[in-house]
């Protein structure tokens, strides 16, 4: 009896009734495994759901923060831009006949200074160079015109349209003529 009770002990879901396996341990009775195997199961697909549910809930989260990122970006951008914007409605008013064209043309300049100042600030540079090698990367070559020298060669010899970049990311590229080396 005493040592049926310390194999009881050892083994508190095995029984001790149960024939002994190969190793001379009970074996566990086959509906006893079955309702413990349904139990486990069960545990399992709680936990799974669960998880599933969580990950849900964190998609659902991180597209939400990333929509609200995105607006609060857009708004922010916004708001460097309006007083540049009320300042360009103003010169787009006036009356032609009763203002001069060095007096617009001033204003204009200051809206252009003023928004530039704000797009900086956020990262944007402009890439209008003419003579630096040409690049693919930012650079659209729009036609090609024969270099002077060889040394001209594969250089940007006009900008037709800017190009933008912010931070490292291209915004859009330069559209550029391309010298060329013909050779000779």
């Amino acid at each position: 009896m005493n040592e049926k009770k310390h194999r009881h002990h050892e083994h508190p879901a095995v029984a001790s009734d149960a024939p002994p396996d190969a190793a001379g341990l009970p074996l566990e009775p086959a509906a006893e495994a079955v309702r413990r195997l349904e139990g486990e199961l069960a545990e399992a697909k709680d936990k799974h759901l669960r998880v599933a549910a969580e990950f849900d809930n964190f998609k659902k989260r991180v597209t939400r923060e990333r929509t609200e990122g995105w607006a609060r970006a857009q708004a922010d951008l916004l708001a460097r831009l309006v007083d540049a914007l009320d300042d360009l409605a103003r010169f787009a008013h006036v009356d032609p006949a009763q203002t001069d064209a060095k007096t617009i043309h001033d204003g204009v300049d200051m809206v252009e200074r003023k928004i530039w100042k704000q797009l900086e600030a956020l990262g944007v540079t402009r890439l209008d160079q003419t003579g630096v090698p040409f690049d693919p990367h930012i650079h659209e070559a729009v036609t090609m015109q024969p270099a002077a020298t060889a040394a001209q060669d594969h250089t940007v010899a006009a900008v037709l349209q800017p190009g933008y970049k912010l931070g490292d990311t291209l915004i859009r590229p330069a559209r550029v003529i391309v010298l060329t080396w013909q050779g000779g």
